[in-house]
């Protein structure tokens, strides 16, 4: 089975897009526009209904593109809620380090948008995803949009979540109810490589009929980042594109959310970051080259920060990743992953687990050690890496992908 850029579907997938609700006030459509590649879609429309509070967490790079820098300006300043918003997706072309060219084309692009939906320019945010220093031949997206605004639907989530693919192998949904009630939350993403966690570390746009004011939706979504979208990691290396944009058009007839620590409130939190959770996995399970799944779970850190640093050095170790790829219960590495991290160890308190099995205790190799036990666990699809530095309290789950010789092949010729 062949993904949109002709990849094989990575193994890790799941067995089929989710049947996504429809979430009342927002619509999608998407088209072939041409921005790089011939015969696919390539760019996404979605509108917003009036009242709609918007929410946003964005890429901390420093070289971000035009269309981030945009989307964060206009969400500082808010914008008239009692108008309609809207979204512009492209794949293709990052509109990335592209100077004063980067800005003309997102303003033509949202200018666009915002004449043919008739909504503000100011509440019209834009995304671009792909080749980074290439200008954005915005001419292509600008000629669809009348097509575009004459084919939204309620029901479009899933062409527009294939729309924005680049060399992800599966569209990538999820969704909840938020409490068991009739309220939903469903979300889309893309994400495959240059995937590390510094806030989103991909496209992903997430809707709730949910009636909550901007304030608390952007504390929800800021809640949870630090334990989905923060805590992934494919190969270390961070977006300049990376968004993420959340939009609760309050159509529910459920009472206003009026506080996170109400019922409803933390009913809205867990059903939220459940979905956020769900689509950073997916991500990790559409890593470039992926075949393992891995859970990477540290333990009696002196610090849920030096935590953070353990997990992450395990889990980005280039050395740990391509021993998993190659099935080889090389444990050792996780002890030069931890060593290396920059947080407190201690070599006779650490313990190292996979799955079940306890590979070193003490600072030694484990009394009840079996090579061929740790070597047949490793040929599972999904694993389990666990640290206990013995220290304190700390702790931090992280997830990542094995390292083959599939992202290589991927990455080498990117641009051709």
């Amino acid at each position: 089975m062949m993904g949109k850029a002709g990849l094989s579907v990575s193994p890790l997938a799941p067995a089929s897009f989710p049947d996504l609700p429809v979430i009342d006030g927002v619509e999608f459509a998407s088209v072939a526009a041409g921005v790089k590649y011939q015969g696919r879609t390539d760019v996404t429309l979605i509108r917003i209904c009036e009242g709609a509070a918007l929410a946003g967490a964005f890429t901390r790079s420093s070289t971000r593109a035009a269309c981030v820098l945009d989307n964060q300006a206009k969400l500082a300043r808010g914008g008239d809620r009692d108008k309609g918003a809207a979204i512009i997706v492209n794949s293709g072309n990052a509109n990335a380090f592209t100077g004063a060219r980067g800005q003309e084309s997102v303003d033509a692009v949202t200018g666009a948008v915002a004449q043919a939906l008739e909504v503000p320019a100011s509440r019209v945010l834009s995304s671009s995803t792909g080749v980074i220093g290439e200008p954005l031949p915005h001419e292509r997206i600008t000629a669809v949009i009348g097509d575009l605004a004459g084919k939204l639907d309620a029901a479009g989530a899933a062409d527009a979540a294939r729309a924005i693919m680049t060399t992800d192998t599966f569209p990538k949904g999820a969704f909840a109810e938020i409490g068991g009630g009739p309220s939903r939350i469903a979300g889309i993403a893309k994400g495959s490589g240059m995937i590390a966690p510094d806030m989103a570390t991909m496209l992903v746009y997430i809707f709730t009929d949910a009636r909550i004011a901007p304030e608390l939706l952007q504390q929800a979504l800021d809640s949870g980042l630090g334990t989905t979208f923060n805590a992934i990691t494919v190969d270390s290396d961070t977006s300049t594109s990376d968004a993420l944009i959340l939009a609760a058009t309050g159509r529910s007839a459920v009472a206003e959310i009026t506080s996170l620590d109400s019922g409803a409130g933390a009913d809205f939190v867990a059903a939220l970051h459940g979905v956020m959770r769900d689509l950073a996995h997916q991500v990790v399970r559409d890593g470039e080259g992926a075949t393992k799944f891995v859970e990477v779970q540290v333990t009696g850190a002196a610090s849920d920060a030096d935590a953070h640093k353990v997990a992450m050095a395990i889990a980005n170790s280039p050395l740990v990743k391509t021993a998993i790829a190659g099935e080889d219960a090389n444990w050792g590495r996780i002890v030069m992953a931890v060593g290396k991290s920059g947080a407190r160890a201690d070599r006779d308190r650490l313990t190292i687990r996979f799955g079940d099995l306890v590979l070193a205790e003490k600072g030694w190799r484990a009394e009840g050690y079996d090579e061929d036990q740790a070597s047949a666990y490793m040929k599972r699809q999904e694993l389990l890496i666990a640290v206990d530095l013995g220290l304190g309290q700390g702790a931090q789950t992280v997830w990542t992908c094995d390292l083959s010789h599939g992202y290589i092949d991927i990455n080498a010729d990117y641009r051709s």
